[in-house]
């Protein structure tokens, strides 16, 4: 039987329509590549590994995981990691929380929202508490706090300065007052460990917010933030619409809290390692 198109020609390139040319496209793996949310553009993920989670086109940070961070910063093959096998329980029988953890570990592949321990940094001995952005977005649950806790508490003991690295999304309200009293939980281990005379440095990174901002993170005898990193208690929305007032361009950002004296120094992700490692030699007079 003939048909229309059977002494049709086979169409060239120039004829082939847009909607045609784009189907014969290569199909690149996505796990291969990102696109980053600031310049639009397309980068290698390995690439992006290799500058510390920093895109080369034009400097965005992208969230990074706490083990990742730790190997930044810690010298090789000296972390030591405390209480890696707590992790959250179901305390107020909270709907759907159960499911919302175990997706968290498989996620983020660690059994809670911060990694604690012991490390040296430039040769420098020190008490760690990393948090996990991947882990219901680094928010503070019961677990979180007794691990915190029980650094700074340890520390203490031990005579160790802290540095901890914070990102949050804020209290866990699965947990709900529980997540709360973790605040003050917190708040008097860093009180005890300040009182015997031992240094405590944050690291603020994007985003630190809620109850975390309003206790641990902002109680530093050294405050520093990575650049652009967003910092605050309330979202900005909230505030404005709290005081019926429009907010400073760049409110919340490391930038605006620099210059209005809520922290001490912005420092780079590349140059953390060597910030904190003169620092704690500093603080502990040049001993190793």
């Amino acid at each position: 039987m003939l048909t229309k198109d059977l002494f049709r020609k086979p169409k060239n390139e120039l004829e082939t329509s847009a909607k045609e040319r784009k189907s014969n496209k290569v199909n690149i793996p996505d796990e291969l590549f990102i696109n980053c949310p600031s310049c639009r553009k397309t980068q290698l993920k390995a690439d992006i590994n290799e500058s510390c989670g920093i895109c080369p086109s034009c400097g965005h940070y992208y969230k990074i995981g706490a083990r990742a961070r730790l190997e930044m910063i810690a010298d090789k093959k000296s972390f030591t990691e405390h209480d890696a096998k707590l992790t959250a329980v179901n305390i107020i029988s909270f709907p759907e929380y159960d499911e919302k953890i175990e997706k968290a570990r498989k996620e983020s592949r660690e059994c809670e929202a911060v990694i604690t321990g012991v490390c040296k940094i430039g040769g420098y001995p020190c008490a760690v508490f990393v948090m996990e952005p991947r882990f219901i977005m680094g928010s503070m649950g019961s677990i979180v706090g007794e691990k915190i806790t029980r650094v700074f508490e340890y520390a203490t003991k031990k005579h160790l300065p802290v540095i901890g690295y914070t990102v949050s999304g804020g209290a866990r309200m699965q947990e709900g007052i529980i997540s709360l009293l973790q605040m003050a939980k917190v708040s008097g281990a860093v009180k005890n460990h300040s009182d015997a005379g031992n240094l405590y440095l944050t690291v603020l990174t994007n985003p630190t917010t809620g109850g975390v901002t309003a206790s641990f993170a902002m109680l530093g005898d050294i405050i520093i933030a990575e650049p652009n990193a967003l910092i605050g208690f309330a979202g900005p929305r909230v505030i404005e619409q709290t005081i019926r007032q429009k907010l400073p361009a760049n409110f919340q950002r490391a930038e605006y809290l620099l210059k209005t004296g809520f922290i001490d120094d912005i420092v780079g992700r590349r140059e953390q390692k060597a910030y904190l490692a003169r620092v704690l030699k500093i603080h502990s007079g040049g001993r190793s």
